[in-house]
């Protein structure tokens, strides 16, 4: 029997949302301030593994339109020229969809080093505009700090994000 009541849509509705606001949350968490000198130029992406992990395990909950206003906020509330982190997130994205396949028998730690990878493009990427859209040329020592705890951040995150799809999206 196939439930169409309104708290059944309701709350269809809302798993449906989770992907979204909990890599929202992941970006505002992210911003956080701490007392530790220069952290702000090295914080790590954390929603970079988290787009990663929704692109493979349920990338119907997070679309390329989800993915991109994720990058939007990221973007006007870090500071970064505009479009940086948009096009980071999306190449990320777009590189999990066009391998889907790869996914599907992977093992986590094959699907960490696959993570290392499609970051270290999108890092890539992100520092060259950010360097066509400033007026200087970025360093790229705090990108390489910042590309090296988001892919040292991906264990923990991808655990959490797993916790989560199995208590609200199973």
């Amino acid at each position: 029997m196939k439930q169409t009541g309104f708290w059944y849509r309701l709350d269809s509705a809302a798993r449906a949302i989770i992907p979204f606001v909990l890599t929202l949350l992941l970006v505002l968490l992210s911003l956080l301030p701490f007392n530790t000198p220069d952290y702000a130029p090295v914080v790590p992406s954390l929603a970079m593994p988290a787009v990663y992990y929704w692109a493979v395990f349920r990338p119907d909950l997070l679309p390329l339109w989800a993915t991109f206003l994720i990058g939007l906020v990221q973007d006007l509330l870090t500071g970064v020229p505009l479009g940086t982190g948009i096009m980071m997130l999306l190449v990320v994205h777009l590189a999990v969809m066009g391998q889907r396949r790869i996914f599907t028998n992977s093992t986590f730690p094959m699907l960490w080093v696959i993570f290392a990878l499609f970051s270290a493009i999108a890092y890539t990427l992100g520092w060259g505009l950010a360097a066509l859209l400033m007026p200087m040329m970025p360093s790229g020592d705090p990108v390489m700090l910042q590309y090296a705890l988001t892919v040292a951040s991906y264990p923990c995150l991808a655990w959490l994000l797993a916790r989560a799809q199995q208590l609200f999206l199973n």
